[in-house]
Protein backbone atom coordinates (compact mmCIF):
# COMPACT_ATOMS: atom_id res chain seq x y z
CA UNK A 1 0.00 0.00 0.00
CA UNK A 2 1.38 3.39 -1.23
CA UNK A 3 1.77 5.61 2.08
CA UNK A 4 0.82 8.81 0.20
CA UNK A 5 -2.65 9.67 -0.77
CA UNK A 6 -3.30 13.00 -3.80
CA UNK A 7 -3.78 15.87 -2.18
CA UNK A 8 -6.68 18.58 -2.76
CA UNK A 9 -3.72 20.05 -5.23
CA UNK A 10 -3.14 16.79 -6.56
CA UNK A 11 0.18 16.35 -5.32
CA UNK A 12 1.05 13.59 -2.95
CA UNK A 13 0.46 14.03 0.95
CA UNK A 14 0.62 10.89 3.89
CA UNK A 15 -1.48 8.78 3.72
CA UNK A 16 -2.89 9.67 7.12
CA UNK A 17 -4.73 13.09 5.89
CA UNK A 18 -7.07 11.07 4.26
CA UNK A 19 -9.08 10.32 6.96
CA UNK A 20 -10.28 13.96 7.83
CA UNK A 21 -10.48 16.70 4.89
CA UNK A 22 -9.06 19.34 8.10
CA UNK A 23 -6.28 17.10 8.40
CA UNK A 24 -4.43 18.52 4.71
CA UNK A 25 -3.95 22.63 6.33
CA UNK A 26 -2.52 21.09 9.92
CA UNK A 27 -0.38 18.50 7.42
CA UNK A 28 1.25 20.96 5.43
CA UNK A 29 1.33 24.45 7.64
CA UNK A 30 2.16 22.51 10.68
CA UNK A 31 2.96 19.04 11.14
CA UNK A 32 6.78 18.39 11.39
CA UNK A 33 8.06 22.03 10.88
CA UNK A 34 10.29 22.63 13.90
CA UNK A 35 9.12 25.26 17.02
CA UNK A 36 11.28 26.58 19.65
CA UNK A 37 8.33 28.45 20.89
CA UNK A 38 8.18 27.10 24.55
CA UNK A 39 4.07 28.31 24.85
CA UNK A 40 3.60 26.36 21.65
CA UNK A 41 6.00 23.41 22.99
CA UNK A 42 4.03 23.09 26.19
CA UNK A 43 0.71 23.32 23.93
CA UNK A 44 1.17 20.51 22.11
CA UNK A 45 2.66 18.03 25.16
CA UNK A 46 -0.99 18.99 26.62
CA UNK A 47 -3.16 19.03 23.83
CA UNK A 48 -1.30 14.99 22.99
CA UNK A 49 -2.14 14.12 26.48
CA UNK A 50 -5.54 15.04 25.92
CA UNK A 51 -5.59 12.86 23.06
CA UNK A 52 -4.66 9.83 24.59
CA UNK A 53 -7.44 7.48 24.18
CA UNK A 54 -9.24 9.64 21.50
CA UNK A 55 -8.61 10.75 18.05
CA UNK A 56 -6.29 13.75 17.07
CA UNK A 57 -9.36 14.67 15.17
CA UNK A 58 -11.53 15.38 17.87
CA UNK A 59 -8.82 17.74 19.60
CA UNK A 60 -7.51 19.51 16.67
CA UNK A 61 -11.81 20.50 16.41
CA UNK A 62 -11.37 21.69 19.74
CA UNK A 63 -8.12 23.23 19.42
CA UNK A 64 -9.55 26.93 20.28
CA UNK A 65 -11.79 26.04 23.02
CA UNK A 66 -8.79 24.68 24.20
CA UNK A 67 -6.52 27.50 24.05
CA UNK A 68 -8.98 29.76 25.53
CA UNK A 69 -10.16 27.57 28.63
CA UNK A 70 -5.70 27.48 29.52
CA UNK A 71 -5.13 31.15 28.63
CA UNK A 72 -3.49 30.16 25.64
CA UNK A 73 -1.31 27.92 27.79
CA UNK A 74 0.61 30.34 29.26
CA UNK A 75 2.41 28.07 31.84
CA UNK A 76 3.23 30.40 34.20
CA UNK A 77 -0.62 30.86 34.34
CA UNK A 78 -2.18 27.79 34.63
CA UNK A 79 0.79 27.35 37.57
CA UNK A 80 -1.62 29.02 39.63
CA UNK A 81 -4.80 27.38 38.99
CA UNK A 82 -6.47 25.89 41.61
CA UNK A 83 -9.24 23.71 42.43
CA UNK A 84 -12.17 26.35 41.40
CA UNK A 85 -10.21 26.31 37.64
CA UNK A 86 -10.41 22.39 37.75
CA UNK A 87 -14.10 22.77 38.39
CA UNK A 88 -14.70 25.37 35.67
CA UNK A 89 -13.00 23.45 33.04
CA UNK A 90 -14.71 19.99 33.90
CA UNK A 91 -17.92 22.33 33.43
CA UNK A 92 -16.33 23.00 29.97
CA UNK A 93 -18.48 21.47 27.11
CA UNK A 94 -15.62 23.07 24.81
CA UNK A 95 -12.70 20.81 25.57
CA UNK A 96 -12.59 17.57 26.89
CA UNK A 97 -13.45 17.03 30.73
CA UNK A 98 -11.29 14.46 31.93
CA UNK A 99 -10.23 15.63 35.71
CA UNK A 100 -6.82 13.64 35.50
CA UNK A 101 -5.82 15.13 32.50
CA UNK A 102 -6.67 18.61 33.44
CA UNK A 103 -4.93 18.08 36.76
CA UNK A 104 -1.47 17.04 34.62
CA UNK A 105 -1.57 20.29 32.70
CA UNK A 106 -1.61 22.19 35.88
CA UNK A 107 1.13 20.13 37.37
CA UNK A 108 2.92 20.03 33.54
CA UNK A 109 2.93 23.88 34.02
CA UNK A 110 4.65 23.96 37.27
CA UNK A 111 7.10 21.39 35.69
CA UNK A 112 8.11 23.52 33.12
CA UNK A 113 8.75 26.27 35.02
CA UNK A 114 10.94 24.85 37.06
CA UNK A 115 12.34 23.40 33.25
CA UNK A 116 12.90 26.70 32.53
CA UNK A 117 14.59 27.76 35.29
CA UNK A 118 17.06 24.99 34.85
CA UNK A 119 17.62 25.01 31.08
CA UNK A 120 16.62 28.81 30.38
CA UNK A 121 13.64 27.72 28.01
CA UNK A 122 11.59 24.97 27.96
CA UNK A 123 13.03 24.35 24.24
CA UNK A 124 16.27 24.42 25.06
CA UNK A 125 15.79 21.41 27.40
CA UNK A 126 13.05 18.96 24.51
CA UNK A 127 15.45 19.50 21.67
CA UNK A 128 18.51 18.18 23.82
CA UNK A 129 15.88 14.89 22.82
CA UNK A 130 16.25 15.36 19.18
CA UNK A 131 17.40 11.84 17.40
CA UNK A 132 21.17 11.76 15.86
CA UNK A 133 21.07 9.96 12.40
CA UNK A 134 22.52 7.21 13.75
CA UNK A 135 19.14 7.11 16.07
CA UNK A 136 17.20 7.12 13.27
CA UNK A 137 18.91 4.40 11.14
CA UNK A 138 17.84 1.78 13.54
CA UNK A 139 14.34 0.43 13.25
CA UNK A 140 11.61 1.53 14.90
CA UNK A 141 8.07 0.99 15.82
CA UNK A 142 5.42 3.53 14.29
CA UNK A 143 4.59 4.67 17.69
CA UNK A 144 7.52 5.13 20.24
CA UNK A 145 11.82 5.52 19.42
CA UNK A 146 14.86 5.47 21.21
CA UNK A 147 14.35 9.18 21.78
CA UNK A 148 10.63 9.18 22.87
CA UNK A 149 11.47 6.78 25.60
CA UNK A 150 14.47 8.42 26.66
CA UNK A 151 12.46 12.11 26.93
CA UNK A 152 9.14 10.16 28.84
CA UNK A 153 11.44 8.38 31.11
CA UNK A 154 13.27 11.74 31.67
CA UNK A 155 10.38 13.78 31.92
CA UNK A 156 8.46 11.18 34.04
CA UNK A 157 11.65 11.13 36.45
CA UNK A 158 11.41 15.42 36.45
CA UNK A 159 7.24 14.56 37.86
CA UNK A 160 5.27 14.80 34.71
CA UNK A 161 2.21 13.52 34.02
CA UNK A 162 0.71 11.67 30.65
CA UNK A 163 3.91 11.76 28.87
CA UNK A 164 4.46 8.45 27.75
CA UNK A 165 6.59 7.05 24.73
CA UNK A 166 3.41 7.14 22.81
CA UNK A 167 2.49 10.61 23.16
CA UNK A 168 5.97 12.19 22.99
CA UNK A 169 6.60 10.33 19.62
CA UNK A 170 3.70 11.87 18.11
CA UNK A 171 4.91 15.22 20.24
CA UNK A 172 8.36 15.04 18.75
CA UNK A 173 6.52 14.01 15.15
CA UNK A 174 4.27 17.43 15.14
CA UNK A 175 7.17 19.60 16.38
CA UNK A 176 9.93 18.69 13.68
CA UNK A 177 12.41 16.98 16.03
CA UNK A 178 11.90 14.46 13.93
CA UNK A 179 10.68 14.46 10.06
CA UNK A 180 8.37 11.97 9.83
CA UNK A 181 6.15 12.45 6.46
CA UNK A 182 6.05 10.04 4.06
CA UNK A 183 8.80 9.62 1.22
CA UNK A 184 7.33 10.95 -1.47
CA UNK A 185 5.24 13.11 0.29
CA UNK A 186 5.50 16.78 -1.18
CA UNK A 187 5.64 18.48 1.90
CA UNK A 188 8.38 16.57 3.64
CA UNK A 189 11.32 18.36 1.36
CA UNK A 190 9.70 21.54 2.78
CA UNK A 191 10.01 20.29 5.63
CA UNK A 192 13.65 19.03 5.82
CA UNK A 193 14.82 22.66 4.06
CA UNK A 194 13.27 23.71 7.19
CA UNK A 195 15.10 21.95 9.71
CA UNK A 196 17.96 22.12 7.95
CA UNK A 197 17.64 26.07 8.44
CA UNK A 198 16.55 25.85 12.30
CA UNK A 199 18.31 27.02 15.17
CA UNK A 200 18.48 24.35 17.64
CA UNK A 201 18.19 26.22 21.22
CA UNK A 202 20.46 25.80 23.84
CA UNK A 203 20.37 26.91 27.18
Amino acid sequence: MSKTIPGPDGKPRCRWCGTAPEFFAYHDNEWGFPVDDDRRLFEKLCLESFQSGLSWRTILAKRENFRAAFWHFDFDRIARFDEADVQRLLGDKGIVRHRGKIEAVINNAKRAQSLVAEEGSLAAYLWRFEPSRKELAVPQTASTSIASIALSKDMRKRGWKFVGPTTVYAFMQAMGLINDHAEGCSIRPEVEHARAAFARPSA
